[in-house]
């Protein structure tokens, strides 16, 4: 596999660390998880379980082994040192100036090996004005922007339902990770990456700044081609109180539409810039998808290019069986549900490994490379 023999030490919790060497260990890495004595990453007892584990962990620390260490005596911070000088990556994910504290950082781990890629996940940062506030994915996404943008029908925020500055911190640091390993192929020496979830989802703007950049006018959610502005990619009802989505604002999506509802007419609203003036267009539509159930539009649409789908619960799409089609879920023997990862090699592939580590029954040292 793709990373077999790379060992990393990940000190992280929730979600955007473990997510980051889950993603490693599907291929090959050998993760050993640095658990805190006593009941150890706090995942393990967060949500719902099944069959005595919690869904959480077991789906962001299967395949990882577990030492419980005491990090705050000097006898957990020689063991996790020792650790580290045989270590590829190391991944911690505590507040700007904790890791210090602790005597773990990345200049006290350099000193026993240059080649160590150490990467610090926070969520504003180890710089800057905001690095010293405690923040979880909410508070991170209502701080950069994003909160403002979900705006529901009643013109007032929601809160995301997607936990997105977690994820993209997450493959943020991936991909940095893996641009170090490379680099140091030819250098043999390490780094050390700062990886904010601030940053993070500030990058992923660049098709939605146009506005503020280009006239210095904040956005009018309702108004804008992605947030609802636009008649073709939106959100409608259904006659059962189900919802169905459009999803393409290309023309020639909805000259298919419009065919097929014969309202060509009302083509030309389709052609004009998102916002107020497409409303004839987002009323039609509006009256017309109320008139039939979700699964009636299903089979209408089927075979139509035209970018739709229906409004599922998580559930729903869990079910689907495209989901085991492209091995994103998969059973244990026990019954226990795995989800898959999205890096799919042709050759050497992942291998899912289903089973969380029992805490603290991994051996200090490492496997053979």
């Amino acid at each position: 596999m793709k990373l077999e023999g790379v060992r990393v030490l990940d000190l992280s919790f929730f979600l955007p660390g473990p997510m980051l060497t889950l993603m490693m260990a599907d291929h090959g890495a050998d993760v050993l998880k640095i658990e805190p004595p006593g009941e150890g990453d706090p995942a393990r007892e967060i949500g719902y379980r099944k069959n005595g584990a919690s869904v959480w962990f077991r789906n962001t620390s299967r395949g990882k082994r577990s030492i419980q260490v005491d990090l705050k005596s000097a006898e957990g911070r020689a063991l996790l040192l020792d650790l580290a000088a045989e270590a590829d990556v190391v991944v911690e994910a505590f507040r700007p100036g904790v890791i210090q504290r602790l005597g773990f950082d990345y200049e006290a781990v350099k000193a026993r090996n240059p080649g160590i890629v150490y990467v610090a996940i926070s969520a504003f940062g180890q710089t800057g004005p905001y690095r010293d506030r405690p923040a979880h994915d909410i508070a991170v996404q209502a701080l950069a922007g994003m909160v403002s943008l979900s705006e529901g029908f009643d013109g007032k925020p929601t809160p995301p339902n997607m936990p997105v500055a977690d994820a993209l911190a997450s493959l943020t640091a991936l991909s940095g990770v893996l641009m170090a390993l490379l680099r140091r192929e030819k250098t043999g020496q390490g780094d050390y990456l700062d990886v904010a979830m601030y940053d993070s989802l500030l990058a992923w703007t660049p098709n939605v700044t146009g506005k503020i950049f280009a006239t210095g006018e904040a956005h009018v959610p309702k108004d804008e081609r992605s947030w609802g502005g636009n008649a073709m990619y939106g959100l409608y009802e259904c006659a059962d109180g189900q919802w169905i989505c459009l999803g393409g604002s290309e023309v020639k999506f909805a000259r298919n539409l419009l065919a097929g509802l014969d309202r060509l007419d009302l083509l030309p609203y389709a052609e004009l810039q998102p916002g107020p003036g497409q409303e004839p267009l987002r009323a039609f539509l509006r009256e017309a998808f109320v008139t039939k159930t979700r699964a009636e539009w299903e089979a209408w649409f089927e075979g139509r290019d035209v970018c739709f789908a229906p409004v599922r619960t998580l559930k729903e799409a869990f079910e689907d069986p495209a989901m085991a089609a492209r091995g994103m879920l998969s059973r244990d023997v026990d019954g226990n549900e795995i989800v898959g990862t999205p890096i799919l090699f042709s050759h050497e592939p992942a291998i899912i490994d289903p089973v969380p580590p029992v805490l603290g029954a991994g051996p200090a040292g490492w496997r053979g490379r």
